[in-house]
């Protein structure tokens, strides 16, 4: 693990079949969480893809028996590059293990397959050795969420991980009113933002209350007309959250209470923003 978390360069997989299936897929998983990695299938670095590979860079080479014949062919070119070598291998005696800096012995001595002849187990135990060493990594590289989203900004994964206030609606697009304000122009209010409520601020700009659709429609069923004030049929103390807080923490707080906006506020409870459940789930954060 020291010599992958001193490679200054790439980390290089390479290997045949359906091992070379196993290491493109730990190159991603390298890749997406901070390791620069790529694939190098053994027959094309034979033929002139060696030049990818560079003097800073570590190679991972797979194979379960450790005498695949591609693979013995570009090792030792690549060890004269002064390039070292990791082999994954069942076979700590082959040929590969012998030409490598570091052998990590997978420890199968039969597939899973009935014939014993499929890559099985032992592609499977590859797999998982793959991902342990991309998540030791992590863990010695420090590799943090907003690390994560920075290599993810899109699909589920990037809405997941961003800060409620990369997502808030803020300015001019926050529906406010003043706890004097008619109950007309509140309706105008909410009409015109389109999000449903608006919120209810004092002079100094700090949260006092918000009024949602449903606020509207209660108070009309008790009595309240168009000219009464917005101080007297908000919601008090409503749902907060910082801004600083991921988008999906947003989202728990919103399912829990059955709302759909939360205003977002500093420390002095001054309005900084507000966000809509639409405003994460438009962007598929958790598959919706």
């Amino acid at each position: 693990m020291e010599l992958l978390l001193k490679t200054k360069g790439r980390v290089v997989l390479t290997g045949v079949g359906k091992s070379g299936l196993i290491c493109k897929k730990i190159a991603a998983t390298l890749s997406s969480t901070g390791t620069p990695a790529f694939f190098l299938h053994p027959t094309d670095a034979a033929h002139g893809d060696l030049g990818m590979v560079k003097g800073e860079d570590t190679v991972i080479a797979v194979s379960n028996s450790g005498e695949t014949e591609e693979l013995l062919s570009i090792i030792p070119i690549i060890k004269s590059f002064g390039i070292p070598v990791i082999a994954i291998t069942s076979n700590p005696k082959s040929s590969l293990a012998k030409l490598s800096d570091v052998v990590l012995n997978l420890h199968v001595d039969k597939e899973a397959c009935p014939l014993n002849l499929a890559p099985t187990t032992s592609t499977t135990a590859t797999l998982a050795i793959g991902d342990a060493i991309a998540a030791v990594l992590i863990k010695l590289k420090g590799f943090t969420n907003q690390d994560f989203k920075r290599l993810h900004p899109g699909g589920k994964l990037g809405v997941r991980l961003s800060k409620v206030k990369e997502l808030m609606r803020k300015g001019n697009e926050i529906p406010k009113v003043k706890p004097e304000t008619s109950v007309k122009e509140v309706i105008y209010e909410i009409s015109s933002k389109k999000l449903g409520a608006t919120l209810v601020v004092d002079e100094e700009g700090k949260l006092i209350g918000i009024i949602t659709d449903g606020d509207l429609r209660r108070a009309f069923e008790n009595g309240f007309g168009l000219e009464s004030k917005a101080e007297e049929i908000m919601t008090e103390k409503p749902k907060v959250i910082d801004g600083n807080l991921f988008a999906e923490e947003a989202l728990k707080i919103m399912e829990e209470n059955k709302i759909t906006v939360l205003p977002i506020v500093n420390q002095e409870g001054k309005v900084e923003g507000i966000i809509h459940l639409h405003d994460i789930l438009g962007r598929r954060i958790l598959g919706f």
